[in-house]
Order: structure tokens, then C-alpha cells, then sequence
């Protein structure tokens, strides 16, 4: 049992040599192998750039929430916190859940991005994003919600035992299976300009820099010397860009997303059961900077170095497959 608990992450973090065996099973063994280099190196992308930023994650869900025992802390102060009181894998709480949630959804979203990236126009290629975003973002919901739930716990303060215990506990005391979906709507609706913008940003300045200064930014793929790439420090910077540029615009719907999913595990006074009520409620009790921005700053530091390392693995990943 402990060791399957380990494999499985149902203590939030696991073991790097358990989540590389997940990895190579799924793509060698559950996953016809035609398909396997399109839905591997997404998914191994995701998967990478939430691991490099797991501690942060975790940082922002307390912020966001205002959780009691940190809602005075700045980000370093939190940072610096949450190890003195939780210890050091107080950061990875909620990891497990987001491996097995983020493989999946980091292939078909990269496979979207790969196959309408050539779509003319800037709302034609948001579109086609949506609409399979849309698809991964319900199919994998429920594993967010739990890694939420699981993030803002503190120490000494369970509710959850693990990813197995969350889901019982939810779908017996929440609704069955409308407690996995709330917050669904805002994560949806904040999905057009983070999804579209990041991608469309990417490709933009991946294609303007390749365009403009071949030599200077770009060099011979290593899979097929007819194909220029970006060399992997501009790819890391093209990358981060996009990301922060995203989640400016989409980040008030972040906070509220975070809120809702949280559901019973605030206190009743501020419990919320619709977006409209929630982001009422957070701008009115904590402002805009405060409240619907809180953590952004967070945020800036969390998501350009996941963007930077998700799409650069992306790249990468398409010359290990041969697919340039």
C-alpha cells in the first residue's frame, strides 16, 4: 500500500523515478505507437514545466484563497514559510494530482497548437484553441479541483488524506459529480485569452525572429537541416513572453476559478456559488490589486519560467521524434 501511495503521488508529490515509469508506460504501452510522439511530448512538456514550478503553484493557491495561516505573507515570505511549517514537500502538496492531470492535457493542447497553428487570422486560431481546450480542460477538471483542494490544505489541518480520499470525500458530500466542476465556467471563459494569446504569441515571435534574424536567433534543426528552429535560450524567451502576456489578461479569472473550486473548504463567510458572486466578493472585500490581481507578481515568476520550459521542451521534443 505505502509503496503504491508513492507511485501514485496520493501524498502529493511523486517520486521522480515512479512518474518517469508512468511516463514511459503510457507512451509505450497504453498508447498505439503511431500516435505516440504527438501525444508524448505535449504531455511531457506539461508535465515538466508544472514540476519546475510546483513550489510556486502551491504558493499561489494559498495567496489566492487567502489562506489564514499565510494571508499577512508576501510571496518570499510565504515561500519561506510553508517549509519551516510544512517542510520542505509542503511545496509539491498537490503535485501528484497535477502530473496526472497535466499529461493528457498538455498533449492535446499541444497537439491543437501544432495542427491550427497555420490558420490565418488571430480569432480563427483562438477558436480552434477554445474549442480544444475546452475538450481537455473538462476532460481533466476533477484532477484540478482535487489538486487544489489538496494545495491549501495546511499541516496538522487534513481534510484529505490523498488524491484517492479527495475524490470520495467530494463525491459524496458535494453533489457526486457537480462537486468536480465548480469553478468550471471562469476557467473556461479565461481560457480564450490565455490559451489564444500564448500560443498565437509564441508562433508570432518564433516566426517574426526566424524571419528577421535566421542567423542570429535561429539554427538548423537536428532532425532536418532544411528546417530552421530557435536556439533554445530564444525559445525559453519567446516562451516566457507569451506566458506573462497571457496571464495578465486572463489572471482576475484565475483568482475566481481558484475560489470556487475550493468550495466547502473556505470558511462559511466566504463561500460563493457562482463567478458573478465570487469576483463581487473579492473585489469587494479585497479590491482589484488585492483581490482579483493578488499573486500576480507570483504569477509572473511562476509562469514565464513554465511557459519558457513547456515550449521549449515542446520544440525539443519534436527533433527527438524526428517531427521537423
Amino acid at each position: 500500500p505505502g509503496s503504491a501511495s508513492r507511485v501514485l503521488g496520493l501524498k502529493g508529490v511523486p517520486p521522480p523515478p515512479s512518474f518517469i515509469f508512468i511516463l514511459f508506460a503510457y507512451m509505450y504501452v497504453f498508447t498505439p505507437m503511431q500516435v505516440v510522439p504527438v501525444d508524448a511530448r505535449g504531455g511531457i512538456a506539461g508535465c515538466c514545466a508544472k514540476t519546475t514550478v510546483a513550489p510556486l503553484d502551491r504558493v499561489k493557491v494559498l495567496l489566492q484563497a487567502h489562506n489564514h495561516h499565510y494571508k499577512h505573507l508576501g510571496v518570499l515570505s510565504t515561500l519561506r514559510a510553508v517549509p519551516q511549517k510544512e517542510g520542505y514537500l509542503g511545496l509539491y502538496k498537490g503535485n501528484g494530482a497535477m502530473m496526472i492531470r497535466i499529461f493528457p492535457y498538455g498533449a492535446i493542447q499541444f497537439m491543437a497548437f501544432e495542427h491550427y497553428k497555420t490558420v490565418v487570422g488571430f480569432f480563427s486560431f483562438i477558436s480552434w484553441n477554445i474549442m480544444f481546450n475546452t475538450r481537455s480542460v473538462i476532460c481533466t477538471y476533477p484532477l484540478d479541483v482535487v489538486r487544489v483542494r489538496l494545495a491549501f490544505q495546511v499541516k496538522g489541518e487534513h481534510t484529505y488524506s490523498g488524491i484517492i480520499h479527495a475524490f470520495k470525500t467530494i463525491y459524496a458530500k458535494e453533489g457526486g459529480f457537480l462537486g468536480f466542476y465548480r469553478g468550471l465556467m471562469p476557467t473556461i471563459l479565461g481560457m480564450a485569452p490565455y490559451a489564444g494569446v500564448s500560443f498565437f504569441t509564441f508562433g508570432t515571435l518564433k516566426s517574426v525572429g526566424l524571419s528577421y534574424a535566421p542567423t542570429l536567433l535561429g539554427r538548423p534543426s537536428s532532425d532536418n537541416p532544411n528546417v530552421l528552429v530557435l536556439r533554445t535560450h530564444v525559445n525559453l524567451l519567446c516562451g516566457g513572453v507569451a506566458g506573462a502576456i497571457a496571464q495578465t489578461i486572463s489572471y482576475p479569472f484565475d483568482v475566481t476559478r481558484r475560489r470556487m473550486q475550493l468550495g466547502t473548504v473556505l470558511p462559511e463567510s466566504e463561500k460563493c456559488l457562482t463567478m458573478r458572486e465570487t469576483m463581487k466578493y473579492v473585489y469587494g472585500h479585497h479590491g482589484i490589486r488585492k483581490g482579483l490581481y493578488r499573486g500576480l507578481s507570483l504569477n509572473y515568476i511562476r509562469c514565464i519560467p513554465s511557459q519558457a520550459v513547456a515550449f521549449t521542451t515542446y520544440e525539443l521534443m519534436k527533433q527527438f521524434f524526428h517531427l521537423n
